[in-house]
Order: structure tokens, then sequence, then C-alpha cells
């Protein structure tokens, strides 16, 4: 697995056990919520991923933009598919985004070449 794609993983990993075992009611709430969010629903899961992704790179969430690149790289969409969402997110979100643009191309090359 690529170097980038490691240790975000295992920084969020370690990270999301450390907050969760502080057994706050309102984090697991949230947790729990983010989770069956994004479960297939009247939308599939591909569907409801490339939404989380606009939404984070509008709002400039380079942690979240990575997690939704890496899940909707799992649930099958294409670079095609992954551009044009995010194309969409960089005209809403005005070309303050471009900088994250380039960093979720980074992070989606990684992840096609751990194939």
């Amino acid at each position: 697995m690529s170097d980038i794609i490691q240790e975000f993983n295992d920084y969020r990993s370690k990270m999301n056990e450390k907050l969760l075992a502080d057994n706050n009611k309102i984090v697991k709430r949230i947790f729990n919520l983010d989770t069956n969010a994004y479960a297939a629903g009247a939308l599939d899961v591909k569907t409801k991923e490339l939404l989380g992704l606009v939404a984070s790179a509008v709002l400039r969430c380079d942690d979240c933009v990575k997690y939704h690149l890496e899940t909707s790289h799992k649930e099958g969409v294409t670079k095609e598919e992954m551009m044009e969402a995010m194309g969409i997110a960089t005209l809403v979100g005005g070309t303050i985004v471009v900088p994250h643009l380039r960093r979720a191309y980074e992070f989606w090359e990684a992840l096609e070449e751990q194939k």
C-alpha cells in the first residue's frame, strides 16, 4: 500500500480508537450517524460516496476527501467519475478548492497504483 494511503489509514484508525475509547456519547452517536448515512438506501453507496466527496472538497476537508476517495475507489468509481465529481466540487467551491483537487488527484493515483 502506498505510503500516503497507509499513513492516512493508520493515523485515522489510531485516533478513532482513542476518540471512541473516551466513551463520549455525542462523539459515538456522530460516528454512528456518519456510518449509517453512507449505507445503501434510496441512493446506492457509490452515489453517496461521490456526494460526500463533493461536499468534503467544497468544505476543504482533506481527511474527508481522502476517506471518500478511498471508499469510492473500493465501490468501483472510475477516475472519470471521480474527476467529474471533483470538477463539480471545484465549480461550486471556487478556485480555493484547487489545492484540495491537487491532493485528491495525488491520493487517487496512489489508490490506482495499489491495484
